[in-house]
């Protein structure tokens, strides 16, 4: 037993030592990852912000416009379904056909015709060229966030893809938490016009950084149409697209209508109303970031399902949290972390799953996204006018459900997508 004692002493010593080094890493893992990525990708987010703040500005201003332009809120409104429907269906198409090109010019290109969309905006006597304007403002917009996201993954090491991609998604995010304040705020103040200045002005700058800090990069020939199709008949592949469009179903079936949520469930007015949406957008300016460094830490398959049965379980919960506020706030920051949480791991595992075709697969879930919310948006509505809205977060849970069994089928089988020669 005496001579035991050293030998037990100094395995205590390694262990201590061992579990020293472990934390050292850890440390270095979060405080110095970020510093280990290109720094051209903080300029592409910079440029997803742009993107969204015009996406999300005109929602907080509907009222004026519609005032100035003689047409009803909801005529106004579809400025905003029409952004949405470019959008989505203009990335995919528009990388098809321009993905062949330098990466750095046809970003230039997309962000001059990004300034025009706007400035068209600012002077816009009527309606109908308001509506001209967000078009090409959502297509161009479209091309340049598939850009950024297919480019961050691009430019940075295979370790670090997935907090690249969690940066630019961060870039979209925290237009939630800016869009509307600023859109209603210099709104009111200056008119509907002026957030529109600011977001030229902005991509302006954001033309200058791109052409000072990026070089040519040259693009790899697209693949063509027909392998790029085919690889939709996989069964993974469609799945990973499939997880993104229902989790994003669910998601809108109750954030599209939050407000009435929170008024019915609550009571809350306007400065609760604006604390609920500020505190869900600041929680979502994280939710990529984290969600990238997680998928990079531990893997895109445990970040995702993990990230998927946790949104889930939100969506049931937060309807019994309204008679607790502690806890409606603590599940609503939650929520509002695990909303964009998906968008990093599901990117990182269409690269390595389909990397022959891994550009226009992450355009296309950028657009199953959009259509996702489309889906969530028209759902809850019809939720909302049948039932009451108690229960969109019960059917939201099941859209999410039906993303968690789709993303177990694409992580299935640990098998790349090979494309034909």
């Amino acid at each position: 037993m005496i001579e035991q004692k050293p030998a037990a002493r100094s395995f205590r010593k390694n262990r201590k030592k061992l579990r020293n080094r472990e934390r050292l890493a850890d440390h270095e893992f979060t405080s110095q990852a970020f510093d280990k990525l290109d720094k051209r990708i903080y300029l592409l987010t910079a440029i997803a912000f742009a993107v969204g703040l015009v996406e999300l500005i005109i929602g907080g201003i509907l009222d004026l416009v519609a005032a100035d332009l003689g047409v009803s809120e909801g005529r106004a409104g579809l400025l905003i379904t029409a952004f949405a429907l470019v959008f989505g269906i203009s990335g995919p198409v528009l990388l098809f056909l321009f993905g062949r090109f330098d990466r750095k010019r046809v970003t230039l290109a997309a962000l001059v015709v990004f300034v025009v969309g706007n400035v068209i905006a600012v002077l816009s006597p009527t309606y109908v060229l308001l509506l001209l304007s967000r078009v090409i403002s959502a297509a161009s917009g479209g091309l340049l966030t598939v850009m950024s996201l297919t480019m961050a993954a691009r430019i940075s090491a295979p370790e670090l893809r997935g907090r690249a991609i969690g940066l630019v998604v961060m870039g979209i995010s925290g237009s939630i938490v800016l869009g509307l304040p600023v859109g209603v705020s210099m709104g009111h103040a200056f008119g509907w016009r002026s957030p529109f200045v600011l977001v030229i002005v902005l991509a302006l700058l954001l033309m200058w950084a791109v052409a000072a800090r990026f070089g040519t990069m040259t693009a790899e020939p697209p693949a063509p149409l027909g392998r790029q199709v085919a690889a939709l008949g996989n069964s993974r592949v469609l799945s990973a697209h499939l997880t993104t469009s229902f989790f994003l179903a669910g998601h809108y079936t109750l954030y599209g209508y939050l407000t009435p949520f929170v008024i019915t469930t609550m009571g809350f007015g306007g400065a609760l109303i604006t604390a609920v949406y500020f505190v869900f957008g600041a929680a979502a300016v994280t939710g990529g970031g984290l969600s990238g460094a997680l998928s990079d830490r531990f893997g895109a398959r445990r970040t995702l399902l993990t990230a998927t049965a946790l949104f889930a379980l939100c969506l049931v919960a937060i309807p019994h949290t309204t008679s607790v506020p502690i806890a409606f706030w603590v599940v609503l920051a939650l929520w509002g972390v695990l909303s964009w949480a998906i968008t990093p791991p599901i990117q990182s595992h269409l690269v390595q799953l389909a990397p022959r075709t891994a550009d226009i697969q992450q355009s296309l879930n950028n657009s199953m996204l959009h259509l996702g919310i489309a889906l969530g948006s028209f759902v809850g509505s019809t939720v909302i006018d049948r039932f009451g809205v108690m229960y969109n977060a019960r059917v939201g849970a099941l859209f999410v459900l039906l993303a968690l069994g789709a993303a177990l089928v694409s992580f299935r089988h640990p098998r790349t997508v090979t494309a034909k020669p």
